[in-house]
């Protein structure tokens, strides 16, 4: 497999993951995902405006675009809002991947931390951070879930992906 193929194979995962506790928690009462449940995030809208920011700060910072403000330190719009900016980004991200020959990911790219200091990493390092910073927190997602009573929270382990891309 080559460095493109399994970007593009890990972001098309994300995206599916992401999609798939999005539909999880669209099926739940809106009111629950903001009630306070302890964990890195006070609730699960939260935890998801943290991820839906994490991942587009990271893919402003792959294109060497300036990045807006931090998302949940501006955002204040509905659940169904962070839903669908969540899924927008993470197809964004898969998007921009899918064009990028491989030499993109060996490239190192500048870019500036919240701290305002200069960071340097190569692209493969930022991509693998976004995407396994998603997965840390889709799992508090389903932990969180569980304290509220959701007793079923979806399959997204990468295994679990690829088995069921295996078989399209």
């Amino acid at each position: 497999m080559t460095i493109e193929a399994l970007f593009q194979d890990y972001t098309a995962y994300n995206c599916w993951a992401n999609a798939a506790v999005v539909a999880w928690l669209r099926s739940k009462p809106e009111d629950a995902l903001t009630v306070p449940v302890a964990s890195s995030f006070p609730t699960l809208r939260d935890t998801l405006l943290h991820i839906w920011g994490a991942e587009k700060i990271w893919l402003e910072r792959l294109r060497q675009q300036h990045p807006e403000p931090f998302l949940p330190t501006v955002f204040s719009g509905t659940v169904a809002e962070v839903f669908d900016g969540l899924l927008a980004v993470s197809a964004a991200l898969a998007e921009y991947v899918a064009q990028q020959p491989a030499a993109f990911f060996e490239q190192t790219c500048v870019f500036r931390l919240f701290s305002g200091k200069e960071d340097a990493r190569p692209r493969y390092q930022m991509l693998l951070h976004c995407i396994q910073h998603s997965t840390y927190h889709r799992g508090q997602l389903v932990t969180m879930g569980r304290a509220l009573a959701f007793t079923d929270p979806p399959q997204t382990d990468y295994i679990y992906y690829a088995r069921l891309m295996a078989h399209c």
